[in-house]
């Protein structure tokens, strides 16, 4: 499982330890990924994904993951929420029709 946000896209970076002599030793800044669930008005339904505390801040600013995803456009959007936010979609026409 990769190690990036889904809602930000924010992954892992690189650089240095640097000790008090100077010496400098490769190291990774991992993301500070969460397990989070949220529930969906439009399918009834918990939805699981792996988010940064910025990327769960993000989402609950915006009014819950269906407004979130139903409101940013597709290219800003990672892979596995568009496929989510396709879901949403289709079950928000099926409940109008």
């Amino acid at each position: 499982m990769a190690r990036r946000c889904a809602v930000t896209g924010k992954g892992v970076l690189s650089g240095n330890n640097v000790s008090h002599a100077n010496n400098k030793t490769r190291r990774r800044f991992l993301p500070n990924l969460q397990e989070s669930s949220f529930f969906s008005d439009v399918l009834a339904a918990q939805i699981r994904l792996r988010l940064t505390a910025n990327g769960i801040r993000t989402v609950e600013h915006n009014g819950g993951i269906d407004s979130y995803l139903l409101g940013t456009p597709d290219r800003k959007l990672t892979v596995e929420t568009i496929v989510l936010k396709r879901r949403l979609e289709k079950a928000k026409a099926k409940k109008a029709a």
